[in-house]
């Protein structure tokens, strides 16, 4: 009797010390299965609209900070509410800065978009900032990041936490190829109304001008060539379903604020045409 006991006590204990591991990075598996990953954007800093954006089918959303009112203040409030949700939680970051960058992981983000990478160096400073030792500098201190992802997280998050460079600027495209070449870049994120300036056009999203696209497919086919994936914004279902066909493996397709106006416009014209037709 005194053997069954120890050896149910013994049994419990195992239970009870099985580590929990961390959630796989759903972008990374949907890519892994060879197939294309959808993002959606969130612009307003509201809790409530961002849950509901995530929760419209979406593979993953993005809180962005750079052009977005989401700011540190509200940022980890943000994540709660896509966390509620099967969406993957993306944060793009108002600027190439490392506390900034950490507090977005801590918060629990699980991948990191960072604007205007215009070299390698900067580049290498991202990665540092995205990835624990010995890959890089990032502080120990997920306070939220440990509770949501599991107390596997100091081991796995290196492998599973995306970094994604946008390449938006002229000197951006003459660096390229050391970009994709960087180590720790997972992603090569376009930015297209920023891309039409270097380009010497006005800024403008699913830009159709020929050399545009061009400089576009030339971004993923460098990037593929160093084992990069590449995301295109876009701003239409249309323009993103061709871009996938076009070999792109992640399109933002549109934004909370986007849709809000166009939904906005449609019944307000509606409205006053009716009232002409009655």
């Amino acid at each position: 009797m005194m053997q069954v006991q120890i050896l149910y006590i013994m049994q419990t204990q195992r239970k009870s010390q099985k580590v929990i591991k961390m959630k796989p990075n759903k972008i990374k598996q949907l890519w892994a299965q060879g197939k294309p990953v959808s993002l959606g954007w969130i612009s307003i800093a509201n809790t409530f609209t961002a849950e509901i954006m995530a929760r419209q089918g979406f593979d993953a959303v993005c809180v962005d900070m750079q052009h977005g009112v989401t700011g540190l203040s509200n940022l980890m409030e943000m994540l709660q509410a896509v966390s509620a949700t099967d969406a993957t939680p993306v944060v793009r970051v108002g600027w190439n800065e490392p506390a900034a960058i950490m507090k977005a992981l801590d918060f629990g983000a699980s991948a990191i978009i960072v604007p205007l990478i215009n070299n390698a160096e900067e580049a290498r400073k991202a990665v540092s900032a995205c990835r624990y030792p010995p890959m890089g500098d990032r502080s120990s201190g997920p306070v939220r990041a440990l509770q949501i992802h599991g107390p596997d997280y100091f081991s796995k998050a290196n492998d599973e936490i995306l970094l994604m460079a946008m390449i938006e600027t002229k000197e951006g495209l003459n660096n390229l190829e050391e970009i994709c070449a960087t180590p720790g870049v997972d992603v090569i994120y376009i930015g297209p109304a920023d891309l039409s300036y270097a380009l010497g056009m006005a800024p403008r999203a699913d830009n159709p001008d020929p050399l545009h696209m061009s400089t576009c497919d030339r971004i993923k086919e460098v990037a593929h060539r160093h084992g990069k994936k590449v995301c295109m914004h876009c701003a239409s279902a249309e323009f993103a379903a061709a871009s996938v066909k076009r070999g792109f493996d992640m399109v933002m397709i549109t934004s909370d604020i986007t849709c809000m106006i166009a939904e906005l416009k449609k019944q307000i014209t509606t409205f006053h045409q009716a009232l002409k037709g009655s």
